[in-house]
């Protein structure tokens, strides 16, 4: 049966529950990129430097396993459904908050609070999608779930493009409060993950999953360690692309939206088309050649003059890196345990988010210190983490078309 006739046979739950993971993980990550267009905007208004600026991102990145970890037990607990809309209403009333800053310490401080509400997003949404579609979609619906983040960051690179020079950065993050508007959709269409309907019947206690981490540890370590190269390939390759444009190349507003556009649009083809490969090559061999394919193009990318050149190495260099990307919520979901789930895989992807958060401060620190080199520090990062990726999987394990309900029904 081809990929269409098996998406026609899709039951509207289904669909719906496909939607509302992919919307939400674009609307957490639309309200994530919105600052990093304004890092230079934010340091001049409070009269610091970049890097200092740039700590709010970090602290944004290292709250998420927090997030991740809080979130998961509750909807391990009170189902993906309720807990997920709790969880998009926290983050929009954080990014909103973050437009009233009245220093950089207080928004420092709520860009940790939205990096906690950030957290819970992924791991619910993905385990939520991944425990309702057919084993046979996973693959092609993880692309679709994982093309969410470029589709947020599409979607701040638009609306940096149009409203940044009329409404500045305290208006973009009012802007952020948008998302809150999904919940509505997510209370009318989406069901409860048929798998925490089948846990529901049986004893289940809040802590749970903690057993389950502890009897898995070796499988979470490895996940972590994962998923730390991961976050240092895609955050090392797109949080300081915008300054780069700004800085090294003197870009505008426009040019530096439309390049930004380009990428996105790149990563969102690299996510898609790489899920459909995984069903046919496997989890692991689709990560290993997505990863190696972003190290012939590090230099189109991190070192062209012109933007015609740059927008191509924008384009390519997405479509590697989050072509890799594209398989991490199957292969996550697909090696957690049934009862952890909506805990283990976000937890897992946060905690190596978290080791992975100081890249942005390093990178910043290593082009300042050769005169607003971006180029060089994009480089490094994107090559070290793309050869950690392909070596770290090509040694790991793979689990695939395994039945979630028919687990949790033995559990």
């Amino acid at each position: 049966m081809t990929l269409a006739a098996d998406l026609k046979q899709l039951t509207r739950p289904q669909r719906s529950a496909i939607w509302a993971s992919y919307l939400g993980w674009t609307l957490d990550a639309f309200d994530f990129f919105l600052m990093v267009f304004m890092l230079a905007a934010i340091a001049k208004e409070f009269g610091t430097d970049v890097k200092a600026v740039a700590h709010g991102v970090f602290l944004t990145l290292a709250a998420r396993p927090l997030g991740a970890f809080v979130f998961g037990l509750l909807a391990d607990r009170f189902g993906r459904r309720p807990i997920l809309m709790i969880d998009i209403l926290l983050f929009s009333a954080f990014e909103f908050a973050s437009a009233f800053a009245p220093t950089l310490v207080a928004l420092l401080i709520l860009r940790f609070l939205f990096g906690v509400a950030m957290g819970g997003e992924w791991g619910i949404g993905s385990s939520l999608a991944m425990e309702t579609i057919p084993p046979r979609l996973r693959g092609p619906v993880s692309g679709l779930l994982q093309s969410g983040y470029p589709s947020g960051y599409l979607l701040a690179s638009i609306t940096y493009f149009l409203l940044f020079d009329h409404i500045g950065w305290r208006g973009m993050f009012m802007v952020g409060v948008a998302p809150a508007l999904f919940v509505l959709f997510i209370r009318r269409h989406v069901e409860e993950s048929p798998v925490h309907e089948v846990h529901r019947g049986k004893p289940n206690h809040l802590f749970r999953p903690l057993g389950e981490l502890a009897r898995n540890w070796k499988i979470a370590l490895y996940l972590v360690v994962l998923m730390a190269a991961f976050n240092s390939l895609s955050h090392g390759t797109q949080d300081l692309y915008p300054t780069f444009l700004q800085k090294q190349h003197g870009f505008d507003t426009h040019t530096t939206g439309l390049l930004a556009i380009i990428g996105n649009l790149g990563a969102i083809t690299g996510g898609i088309s790489f899920g459909i490969l995984s069903e046919r090559i496997g989890r692991r061999r689709a990560i290993i050649l997505a990863a190696i394919l972003v190290l012939p193009v590090i230099p189109l990318w991190a070192w062209s003059a012109t933007p015609l050149l740059l927008g191509l190495g924008a384009f390519l260099i997405q479509v590697a890196v989050q072509g890799a990307w594209g398989i991490v919520p199957v292969h996550l979901n697909e090696l957690s345990p049934g009862r952890a789930r909506g805990t283990f895989p976000g937890f897992a992807y946060q905690l190596g988010n978290l080791a992975a958060s100081w890249n942005v401060v390093f990178q910043t620190s290593i082009a300042e210190s050769r005169h607003n080199d971006y180029g060089l520090a994009l480089a490094l990062f994107a090559g070290g983490a793309a050869l950690t990726v392909a070596i770290w999987t090509w040694f790991g394990p793979e689990r695939r078309d395994v039945d979630f309900v028919e687990e949790a029904r033995q559990a």
